[in-house]
């Protein structure tokens, strides 16, 4: 079993920041990637952020520049920091992390965070 519990959420003025955090915890053997999506009403769930365990990066054209994933391998966490957030960054954000269960078990199997809301708005 993996549990993501995400923080972080709320509401922000346009040009506002906030930083959300995904902290993974249960039985595991090792996190491989781990990443921020995100849904707004009516839409697709979409690619925000991934970062892979060495650290290497891969962000949404709509968010480069202005958004920075991180992690915190001891902690079994990852960070999206959100700046110059627009009011079209309007969604639900998922966390998503890829996991090793066990070390003879070469798949990755991945689970999803409940979601936490941001919301952008004067």
């Amino acid at each position: 079993q993996v549990q993501l519990v995400e923080s972080g959420g709320g509401l922000v003025q346009p040009g506002g920041s906030l930083r959300l955090s995904c902290a993974a915890s249960g039985s595991f053997f090792s996190i491989n990637a781990m990443g921020w999506y995100r849904q707004a009403p009516g839409k697709q769930r979409d690619l925000v952020a991934t970062i892979t365990k060495s650290g290497v990066t891969n962000y949404a054209d709509s968010v480069k520049g202005r958004f920075t994933i991180s992690r915190d391998n001891a902690k079994n966490t990852v960070y999206l920091q959100m700046n110059s957030l627009k009011p079209e960054d309007t969604a639900i954000y998922y966390c998503n992390t890829v996991v090793i269960r066990n070390w003879y078990d070469p798949n990755g199997y991945d689970y999803w965070g409940q979601g936490t809301q941001v919301t952008v708005s004067s």
